[in-house]
């Protein structure tokens, strides 16, 4: 067909667009492409466009929608509410990459991004998304028998997706531990803790808090001691009164019970009569409880008890009582306050508090007088870690303001001198990709 340079051409295009193809950072938020003008002129040879002098315009409309696995994006969510999902279960998974097959089919037009990891002990899960997305998957889920009472967390998201991408896969280990998890009985219930109620949970808490002298012992006359099993910088910003942790800064290096006779100071289980002491433990959703608990058990512990659902659990139902500070969680939120997790910070969609809880976490008076900085043990007026501004340090740590402009970002004075230094963050920011300060100043303006 033969057209006339004088005609006019409009022409409607949709173009899925993958993210790697795009230099844009869209941060997770809401994205509708404006429109384009390209000034072409047409030819009378057909099928052959070169760009000319303005003589008549193309207006191209672009709107890019998720295709799932294939990389591309959805942005077609504006106004809905985005929460946060984490659940876990041990159970056995004949063929986990079919399993993930299927999974992947089921997700590929739903707008959830985080880190979903299955093999043939279980599935480990934390994603955000838009409510109806985030818990179509939950449905979706449940009707298989397996995870028919699975137990979910749910909490506010903070301006869209908590996570940069979505990662579904076949992983060795569902939780990180020194030399690993695959070897133990994990899908064997009595082998691990026995699951506390929050409710009951807190009854025991009582026991502890309530003598005076800070003894050990229950108000049943049991040996009772409760333990953190969590990170340090997780301890930093909240934790449980009358806990205890391991001297590591990793959970995968926890050693309670399993330490060696010259290592006694620093384990409180080391001397422990194994058939009459209570062991309470807890962590963020319950997973690492079971793993060390299995640990535990082969280890001759008989009075093996963990919270259930964990912590986020115990503050939906039971509140801030025996807890004090933030809760840490490992996305880009890095801690939320106990409100967050209350009946009215997550409402099913289309409730009346559903749109309060959009892009924002409800905030309440938290005690902060237990957080110190890091570097000059002031106390912090905001629980919230900052990373290292030395990326090849990148430690996580709470620091008072002051520190902040002094250290120009960084945990010491070694880390001010490296090579790759960041720019001082200003309020509640999270680091880019280190190409996008690389050629780039390094900021050391105070904090406003």
């Amino acid at each position: 067909m033969r057209v006339s340079p004088a005609a006019t051409l409009s022409v409607s295009l949709t173009i899925p667009l993958p993210l790697a193809s795009t230099k844009a950072r869209f941060s997770g938020v809401p994205f509708r492409f404006k429109q384009y003008v390209f000034n072409y002129q047409i030819l009378s040879r057909p099928g052959r466009l070169v760009a000319a002098k303005p003589t008549r315009r193309w207006t191209f409309s672009c709107k890019c929608r998720n295709r799932g696995r294939n990389g591309y994006a959805k942005f077609d969510d504006e106004g809905e509410d985005f929460i946060v999902v984490n659940f876990f279960r041990f159970v056995s998974i004949g063929d986990p990459e079919a399993v993930i097959e299927k999974h992947l089919s089921f997700l590929k037009d739903l707008n959830i991004r985080g880190r979903i990891y299955l093999n043939e002990q279980g599935i480990n899960a934390q994603y955000s998304g838009p409510s109806k997305d985030a818990l179509a998957y939950v449905e979706w889920l449940k009707g298989d028998e397996r995870f028919s009472d699975l137990l979910v967390q749910m909490s506010p998201a903070i301006n869209g997706h908590a996570f940069p991408k979505l990662k579904l896969q076949n992983k060795p280990s569902l939780v990180q531990y020194e030399g690993g998890i695959s070897h133990l009985p994990l899908l064997e219930p009595p082998m691990r803790a026995k699951p506390l109620e929050p409710s009951e949970w807190k009854r025991k808490l009582k026991d502890l808090t309530d003598d005076d002298e800070a003894s050990p012992s229950s108000s049943s006359g049991r040996s009772c001691i409760l333990l953190d099993v969590r990170n340090g910088y997780e301890w930093d910003v909240g934790h449980f009164r009358g806990a205890r942790r391991p001297e590591v800064d990793c959970f995968r290096n926890t050693s309670f019970g399993l330490s060696d006779e010259k290592e006694a100071p620093l384990d409180p289980l080391i001397n422990v009569d194994k058939e009459k002491t209570d062991i309470l433990m807890y962590c963020t959703g319950g997973i690492r409880c079971d793993v060390y608990s299995t640990v535990l058990r082969q280890r001759g512990f008989k009075n093996l008890y963990t919270l259930k659902g964990g912590v986020s659990h115990y503050l939906e139902e039971e509140g801030t009582a025996e807890w004090v500070g933030n809760l840490f969680v490992f996305d880009s939120r890095l801690s939320l306050p106990p409100a967050a997790y209350s009946d009215k910070a997550v409402d099913k969609p289309g409730s009346d508090n559903a749109e309060d809880k959009a892009g924002r976490t409800p905030q309440t008076p938290v005690d902060t007088s237990f957080a110190k900085c890091y570097i000059c043990d002031s106390q912090v007026q905001e629980i919230r870690h900052r990373n290292c501004a030395n990326l090849d340090c990148n430690r996580l740590f709470l620091c008072c303001a002051e520190c902040v402009v002094d250290l120009k970002g960084c945990c010491c004075s070694n880390c001010i001198t490296a090579p790759r230094l960041r720019p001082v963050l200003h309020g509640v920011k999270r680091y880019e990709k280190w190409h996008v300060y690389r050629d780039s100043e390094v900021q050391t303006a105070p904090l406003v």
